[in-house]
């Protein structure tokens, strides 16, 4: 692993007080940077996510998918986990914590767009940075590439429905046509982009991810600048917000973690299956996450600052999950 990979949370964590002092010092610079969208999304943030993106994809191979009978217990933990467990209990959570613990802390209108935020979150199973969580717990990586095969399949075609459900739920207008475009530009594109690059270059793919793996990190570490200059201001005047937001998110993923990986030391899956499958599970798509919130509430909204949030403590928190996966080694087969 690379330096910016080994070292993660705290080029993040750098690269978060960085955009809150260019966001505070510089407002004008992001002020013309959220100015560069088409239908309510941010051009620049989209070119960055797919930095991001891009590397993850042409990794998958979708002729893998032809093995998963294999070894089924762990791809059907993991569907569970992402698809009927995590988007609801986030979204419950959420309006647990800004409908009725914080309620008088957080105006009725702001809370509803951190919901939203959440909602965005639990939706989006995670993608981009399985392939880290899984190498830091030596997961099997023929069998993360699979999960992430198959979860990235589902979420083209559930992501929108469900993420409009639970936004209806709590009484937010969904603009149906910025949600699906938004998993058109930040899935189904990449994905078919993914596939293009390994048909055309077949056994040079992994060469050529090793040559812009680096560029995919440098995507994530300048979004994470960009985002956080986007709301400096909303940090600085309202850093409460921020541990108000993080709260239920770190309740959500140490209780979807330990839940996935109860259930598969109760499965009796071998430690190189149950820790990715568990990690999947519990980390977001954050990416995705947030560039739907942008497109739909706005680069100022509560909804994504509630996702910049989710940045924030996933690779803390993931990286506390790792440890313990590790550590508990012998638990499992």
């Amino acid at each position: 692993m690379g330096i910016f990979e080994r070292y993660l949370s705290l080029w993040v964590g750098l690269c978060i007080i960085f955009g809150v002092l260019l966001g505070n010092f510089f407002p004008n610079i992001f002020t013309l940077i959220a100015a560069w969208q088409y239908a309510h999304v941010n051009l620049l943030v989209a070119v960055l996510i797919w930095l991001m993106i891009y590397p993850m994809m042409i990794q998958i191979d979708f002729s893998s998918l032809k093995k998963v009978g294999d070894r089924p217990k762990g791809l059907v933990l993991t569907l569970v986990i992402n698809w009927l467990i995590k988007p609801f209990s986030m979204a419950g959570l959420g309006v647990i914590f800004f409908h009725f613990i914080f309620a008088a802390w957080v105006e009725p209108e702001t809370a509803n767009e951190y919901i939203a935020g959440m909602i965005l979150l639990g939706v989006a199973p995670c993608t981009a940075m399985v392939f880290v969580w899984s190498q830091l717990t030596k997961g099997d990586p023929n069998y993360t590439l699979i999960q992430v095969s198959v979860n990235d399949i589902i979420m083209i075609f559930a992501f929108a429905p469900i993420a409009a459900f639970l936004l209806g739920l709590t009484n937010i207008t969904v603009p149906w046509e910025t949600l699906l475009l938004s998993v058109l530009l930040y899935v189904v594109l990449p994905l078919c982009a993914g596939m293009l690059t390994r048909f055309y270059l077949h056994n040079k793919v992994s060469g050529l991810v090793e040559k812009i793996k680096p560029f995919s990190v440098l995507g994530l570490l300048a979004t994470v600048v960009l985002l956080f200059g986007f709301q400096a201001e909303t940090i600085i005047q309202k850093p409460q917000s921020i541990v108000l937001i993080s709260i239920p998110l770190i309740i959500q993923s140490y209780g979807i973690f330990f839940i996935a990986y109860f259930a598969a030391r109760y499965l009796r899956l071998t430690h190189n299956i149950a820790a990715p499958a568990s990690l999947i599970g519990t980390s977001n798509f954050f990416e995705l996450a947030v560039a739907v919130a942008i497109s739909l509430f706005g680069l100022h909204s509560g909804a994504a600052l509630a996702t910049v949030v989710g940045v924030l403590v996933e690779v803390p928190v993931m990286l506390s999950l790792v440890a313990f996966a590790n550590r508990t080694r012998h638990w499992f087969p």
